[in-house]
C-alpha cells in the first residue's frame, strides 16, 4: 500500500507543464485576464481605489446623494455602538447561565461565527439592531446578501450596508449579478437557454458563468470593488473560483465565499477546492477563499474530514467552513431541516466554522402565514412590493435573527463560544 500511495505524487514534470502554460505570453486565457486588470488601472491602482472607496466616510458621502434618509440610521447606529447600548459577551453569558457563567471557561479558539442569510434590505438590518438593543440579544457576526446589485446600488442599500457592516464589525458577502440564474448587470441573460420552471432540468448542468461570462464576473467584481470597496462576494462556478485565486495571487486584495450552490458535498470535492486554493495561495500562505459553504447534504464526518484537509494545508485560520443550521422553509430542502444538535457536536472539535441561518426555527416557520422562501431572493423589490410581501419578508428576517440567537443560547449552555458583531458586543 505504501508503494501504491507513492504513485499519487505530483511530478516535477507535471508542475513544470502547468507553470509553462500559465506563464506562456501567448496564452489567451491569462492575457484576457491581465487586459481586464489593465482596464481598471492595474493592481496597485485597483487596490488603492478600493481602499479609498470602502472608507465609511466616503460611503456616507455617496449615500447622501443616493438615499440621504439612510444617513440618519447610520448615525444612530454609530451612536448606539459608541454608548455601548448592546449587551456584552460576559453579560450575555450571565443572562443565559446565571452566576455560574463566571466560573466557566469558554474555548474562544473554537468560537462559532453566528451567520445570517440573507439580509436583503438595509431597513431589515436596522430592525434586528433595534430588537437586539430592546431585548439584549445578539447581532450576527456575519451577514450574507444575495440581492440584485444594480437595484441596490440605485436605492442606496448597497452603500448603506457596506458602511453598516464596518460600523458593527461584522463580515459580509455580496452576490454579483453575473450568474446563470438571472440576467446579468446589462439586463441580458447569462445563459440564453435557461428560463423558468419549464427549463429546470437545464439548471443541473448549465448554471454558472458560461463562455465569456467568467471574465464578465471579474469585470463586475472590479467595478464594485473600486467604486464601493466591496471586497467579498459569493462564488458559484469553478471558473470564477479559479479566476478569484488568480487575481489574488496577482495582487488584488479580493475575497470570496464558495456558495452552497456549488455542491461541495463530499470530502473529495472539498479536497479539490482546497487543493487549488493551496496551489495559488500567496507566499504568506493566505488565500482569497474566506468562506467555504458545503452542501446541505453533508454530515459531520464530511465536515470533520474537510477540516482535516484544511488544517494540513495551513488554512485553518484562513478558510471558514460554513454550515447551514436552518434553511428557508420552501424551495430548497426537504423540511424539517435543523442541524443545531449536530453543530453542538462539531463546535467542540472543528475550528473556524460558522452557523448559517437561512430560515427561522421549525416551530416558527410552521406557524407563519408566509414562511421563508428562497425563490423570493430573486424577485425585485418592486415585485415584492406589488405582491404585498414586504412586511412578510421583514417578519421572516426577524425569524432568522431569532434562530441565530437560539443557536447562540444553545452554544452558551454547552460552554461553547461564538462570534457576534465585534464592535457591538464587547468581550470584556
Amino acid at each position: 500500500m505504501k508503494d501504491l500511495r507513492k504513485k499519487l505524487e505530483i511530478s516535477d514534470k507535471a508542475l513544470k507543464a502547468v507553470n509553462a502554460f500559465l506563464l506562456d505570453e501567448s496564452n489567451p486565457l491569462i492575457t484576457n485576464l491581465l487586459e481586464l486588470l489593465d482596464k481598471y488601472g492595474g493592481i496597485e491602482e485597483i487596490n488603492r481605489k478600493a481602499e479609498e472607496a470602502g472608507k465609511v466616510e466616503n460611503l456616507m458621502q455617496k449615500l447622501e446623494k443616493v438615499n440621504p434618509n439612510y444617513i440618519k440610521d447610520l448615525e444612530w447606529l454609530i451612536n448606539q455602538r459608541d454608548i455601548n447600548a448592546f449587551i456584552s459577551i460576559p453579560e450575555y453569558r450571565k443572562k443565559i447561565l446565571g452566576e455560574k457563567a463566571s466560573e466557566m471557561k469558554f474555548r474562544e479558539d473554537f468560537a462559532v461565527t453566528l451567520e445570517l442569510s440573507a439580509c436583503q434590505y438595509f431597513p431589515f438590518l436596522i430592525a434586528i439592531v433595534k430588537d437586539a438593543i430592546d431585548t439584549q440579544q445578539l447581532v450576527p457576526g456575519r451577514i450574507i446578501r444575495v440581492r440584485n446589485m444594480k437595484e441596490q446600488e440605485k436605492d442606496g442599500d448597497l452603500i448603506a450596508m457596506a458602511a453598516a457592516m464596518q460600523i458593527i464589525g461584522s463580515t459580509w458577502v455580496e452576490t454579483l449579478d453575473t450568474k446563470g440564474t438571472a440576467p446579468g448587470p446589462d439586463g441580458l441573460p447569462v445563459n440564453v437557454h435557461l428560463g423558468g420552471p419549464e427549463t429546470i432540468t437545464g439548471y443541473f448542468g448549465g448554471v454558472g458563468q458560461p463562455n465569456d461570462f467568467a471574465l464578465k464576473w471579474i469585470d463586475e467584481f472590479l467595478y464594485y470593488y473600486t467604486n464601493y470597496g466591496i471586497k467579498q462576494v459569493l462564488n458559484v462556478n469553478p471558473g470564477t473560483v479559479l479566476l478569484g485565486y488568480f487575481i489574488y495571487k496577482l495582487g488584488i486584495n479580493n475575497e470570496f465565499k464558495i456558495s452552497v450552490y456549488m455542491g461541495n458535498d463530499n470530502p473529495y470535492s472539498c479536497l479539490w477546492t482546497l487543493l487549488t486554493a493551496k496551489l495559488f495561495a500567496r507566499e504568506d500562505g493566505s488565500s482569497p477563499l474566506i468562506g467555504f459553504n458545503l452542501a446541505n447534504s453533508v454530515n459531520n464526518e464530511t465536515i470533520e474530514l474537510s477540516s482535516y484537509i484544511r488544517k494540513n494545508f495551513d488554512f485553518e485560520d484562513v478558510v471558514r467552513l460554513e454550515h447551514h443550521i436552518t434553511e428557508t422553509w420552501k424551495s430548497i430542502v426537504r423540511q424539517p431541516y435543523d442541524r443545531r444538535d449536530e453543530l453542538l457536536e462539531l463546535a467542540e472539535k472543528v475550528k473556524n466554522i460558522s452557523a448559517k441561518h437561512e430560515g427561522g426555527d421549525i416551530e416558527v416557520e410552521e406557524s407563519r402565514e408566509h414562511p421563508t422562501d428562497i425563490l423570493e431572493y430573486f424577485l425585485s423589490k418592486e415585485e415584492l412590493m406589488k405582491a404585498g410581501l414586504w412586511d412578510f419578508l421583514r417578519i421572516n428576517h426577524l425569524d432568522r435573527y431569532r434562530a441565530v440567537n437560539h443557536t447562540a443560547k444553545a452554544l452558551t449552555e454547552k460552554g461553547l463560544s461564538f462570534i457576534a458583531a465585534n464592535n457591538l458586543h464587547k468581550s470584556i
